[in-house]
């Protein structure tokens, strides 16, 4: 059992790994010589899984696991909690913006009596659209899934091996790891911490990337969208009502001959479209749930390094 173990997830990171290693070795030897690094090669298709594998060489202390094909960031993360052996546990990105000279501060605050430390993005050194999605998305999800989840906050936190233990109990196949870490409710913190540009390239989360994860997170977490298609669906029906009313006193009162045509086409177009939508809401649940019901595993492991499955 290690003191300390970094979970990182890998994907198209050939130039920064050595870097990666170097500072983290430096970093994790101010905790303690007995750390480890657990690197998940999400099949990015560059030469990750080759360098993981000459790191692993020089040191036993670094790990690898290569999935079968890509099954995306956090499906990473969950193959390094269940594999790493750590009393502690820093989750954090591939890329270097997730600073590695910050997990001392991460480890020293959680010896307060925390089982989650949170790493606050202090002056976030993203590109404007990326920022400024991010912040609509946590909206959004926070309010569909009533949760708080602060958009400064990524992956980057430090956590105890309770959390990880109950944390690889959750075998759900919608997987987000910061709202599940969230969901569990361990005494937690926030910390600020500095980041970083970018080392090298630009983000792999495409837009629709970033929508699937919108959705998926969402229906995973969440009701709501059914229920409020329901409130949705009792508000035009009311509308409705109140309109039919109105018009049927006009006609008794005033003798005014119901007219508008053009009006009752577009209304109906305007209700079917609704209709349709609330169907394709309850359709997606409905995917979901088939999904679970298959009880596939989360990832598939093509090749391991330094690590003894369990």
């Amino acid at each position: 059992m290690a003191v300390i173990s970094v979970v990182i997830p890998v994907y198209k990171a050939e130039k920064c790994l050595h870097e990666l290693y170097t500072r983290l070795k430096s970093s994790l030897q101010v905790i303690s010589e007995d750390f480890e690094i657990v690197l998940v090669e999400d099949c990015g298709g560059d030469r990750s899984w080759e360098i993981i594998l000459e790191l692993a060489n020089q040191d036993t202390r670094v790990k690898g696991i290569q999935f079968s094909r890509n099954f995306g960031q956090h499906y990473g993360i969950t193959a390094g909690l269940d594999h790493c052996n750590g009393d502690w546990v820093v989750v954090m990105d591939c890329d270097l913006q997730d600073r590695p000279e910050e997990i001392p501060k991460l480890y020293a605050k959680a010896q307060e009596g925390y089982d989650v430390v949170l790493a606050k993005r202090k002056n976030r050194k993203d590109a404007f659209l990326k920022k400024l999605t991010s912040k609509l998305f946590y909206q959004i999800f926070n309010y569909l899934a009533d949760l708080k989840y602060d958009a400064e906050v990524g992956n980057f936190r430090i956590i105890s091996r309770k959390v990880v233990s109950n944390f690889c109990l959750i075998r759900e196949q919608l997987r987000f790891f910061g709202g599940l870490v969230d969901w569990m409710g361990f005494p937690t913190v926030c910390i600020e911490v500095q980041h970083d540009s970018r080392l090298e390239g630009e983000s792999t989360y495409t837009f629709k990337k970033l929508w699937k994860l919108a959705t998926d997170t969402i229906i995973a977490y969440s009701d709501k969208p059914l229920r409020l298609s329901v409130k949705i669906g009792f508000i035009i029906s009311l509308l409705a009502f109140l309109s039919g009313t109105y018009l049927i006193i006009k006609a008794i009162l005033f003798g005014t001959p119901v007219i508008g045509w053009s009006s009752l086409i577009v209304s109906l177009y305007f209700l079917g479209g609704i209709i349709i939508s609330i169907l394709g809401i309850i359709g997606i649940y409905l995917g979901k749930t088939f999904d679970e019901t298959k009880k596939r595993p989360l990832y598939l492991v093509r090749n391991s390094t330094n690590l003894d499955f369990k």
